[in-house]
């Protein structure tokens, strides 16, 4: 089942991505192990950033959600050090079956534009968001030319 959907999806993705992503197989050899790409919106910090992500579907996918992490490093509320993301869609209590891996990778997306710092893995971020914005999208872009730039 889950091979079956993987591939699926993938298909779609490749036929249909939706703008600033990118996903698919990291080894043609093992579908269930994937590498993202979103590009940082023009609307945020992020702006110029090329951010790698790293998905891994399990045997029970599309019933659990797939595991993603940001490769490449993030300052941001919702990513912590590890690249570890809270985004609601992928919480188990949250996860719908119908949910697929390009709504996952558009809620990421949306997430750099619009950050959540009422559900942060990084509280002294979500602070800085809270209390000086400008501090806050410095430090974000300062990020984004050290570790995201091409």
């Amino acid at each position: 089942m889950a091979l079956r959907r993987i591939q699926k999806e993938y298909a779609e993705l490749s036929r249909n991505p939706p703008t600033g992503i990118s996903a698919g197989p990291t080894d043609d050899e093992d579908l269930f192990s994937w590498t993202g790409t979103i590009l940082g919106p023009s609307n945020s910090p992020y702006k110029g950033g090329i951010f790698r992500l790293k998905i891994e579907f399990s045997q029970d996918y599309p019933f659990k959600p797939p595991s993603v992490k940001f490769i490449t490093r993030i300052y941001h509320p919702n990513i912590d050090d590890d690249g570890s993301i809270c985004v609601n869609l992928l919480k188990t209590d949250v996860w719908k079956p119908a949910t697929k891996i390009s709504h996952v990778l558009e809620a990421i997306l949306s997430l750099l534009e619009n950050p959540n710092p009422d559900d942060a893995l990084v509280s002294s971020i979500a602070e800085i968001y809270n209390i000086n914005k400008p501090k806050f999208t410095k430090t974000a872009k300062d990020y984004v030319k050290k570790f995201a730039s091409t």
